[in-house]
């Protein structure tokens, strides 16, 4: 049977018929090709997508040197649910941002996941709109990846995903719609996209609570429509909105965001100050210790329990007193009896 060549993305036509090969047996049986023909038919479906890839979004996913073990598997996870996104090398941290609209336009992408490390222990991640913005910048806590979290959800690799946001983010944050158009457009799979499934079998939500925003992935299970999580997890906690790609004026500004620089100093200086405490109780006790060792000059006690009484005159004597009758020892006999014997 020859091979037929299909094009991807093509637009076929509605009542396009199945295509039909034909295997031969043997050479031998001919008289009996014509009776065997319908057995060995095979019919060859029609493709499934009949339309056409027209959003072209391509979304580039890499980070600065200096991340962790965890930040590298977190992205690994989020290519794996991405089918339109693209890898590429770390970026040297000396770099400015603005290279990375450079980077992108090399890649043909128009958004951008990029994870910026600091200090080795900071993650930040920009959500960018490539080369004109606009562009988001959070900070990433709380990271479980797919591999750690070994959740019992499960969803089609490349199949294209809902997206759940929180009804009740605009009044609490103030987050303006550029943030929606933005993560949209960035997490949503087009459609028709040749690596990507015509199944809809998972969700991506991002809530809000506590301040920050949660993201969570779900398998929809087709039974009675329950979800199961799969993974990841991250929670991201917005910092600003600006109007270009990676810089320009600011749209919004997050009031209750606290860097973990000043969340770091808050707890030494908590810690400082414990200190201090316990050494100031230490130094009290000290003092009260050696205030007890002080001899005091006069008992303020002393006179409590003296009752007044009348005074007696005092008695002067003049004449020497008598003296006493010595009384003889009633043993000295016997003394004298032990002597003789003696």
């Amino acid at each position: 049977m020859s091979a037929f060549k299909r094009k991807r993305g093509g637009q076929a036509p509605v009542n396009k018929k199945a295509k039909k090969g034909k295997f031969v047996v043997d050479k031998a049986e001919a008289p009996l090709e014509a009776e065997q023909e319908k057995k060995n038919e095979v019919t060859i479906p029609p493709p499934v997508s009949l339309g056409k890839w027209t959003n072209k979004e391509r979304v580039l996913i890499f980070s600065s040197r200096g991340i962790n073990f965890r930040t590298r598997h977190l992205m690994q996870d989020l290519r794996t649910l991405m089918p339109h996104s693209k890898a590429d090398t770390k970026m040297d941290r000396k770099d400015k941002l603005f290279i990375v609209n450079e980077v992108c336009e090399i890649k043909n992408c128009n958004k951008c996941l990029f994870f910026e490390a600091k200090k080795k222990q900071d993650l930040y991640m920009w959500i960018s709109n490539s080369p004109h913005g606009p562009s988001a910048k959070f900070l990433v806590q709380n990271i479980h990846t797919l591999a750690e979290l070994k959740m019992t959800g499960n969803c089609l690799k490349g199949s294209r995903p809902l997206l759940s946001f929180d009804p009740v983010s605009i009044s609490v944050m103030g987050i303006c719609v550029t943030y929606y158009v933005l993560r949209f457009q960035t997490f949503s799979t087009p459609r028709y996209h040749p690596k990507s499934q015509p199944f809809v079998d998972h969700v991506f939500t991002f809530t809000i609570a506590d301040n920050r925003i949660w993201f969570r992935n779900y398998q929809i299970i087709e039974e009675d429509a329950s979800l199961v999580e799969i993974g990841p997890r991250l929670v991201l906690n917005l910092i600003k909105i600006f109007q270009g790609s990676f810089g320009g004026p600011t749209l919004f500004e997050n009031s209750d965001f606290k860097s973990p620089n000043m969340h770091r100093r808050e707890i030494r200086l908590a810690a400082a100050a414990r200190v201090r405490e316990k050494q100031m109780v230490k130094e009290m006790q000290k003092t009260k210790r050696t205030e007890a060792k002080q001899e005091v000059a006069k008992d303020v006690t002393a006179d409590v329990f003296l009752t007044p009484a009348e005074e007696k005159a005092v008695h002067i004597q003049t004449e020497a007193p008598a003296p006493k009758v010595m009384k003889k020892n009633k043993h000295k006999a016997f003394k004298r009896q032990r002597m003789a014997r003696r």
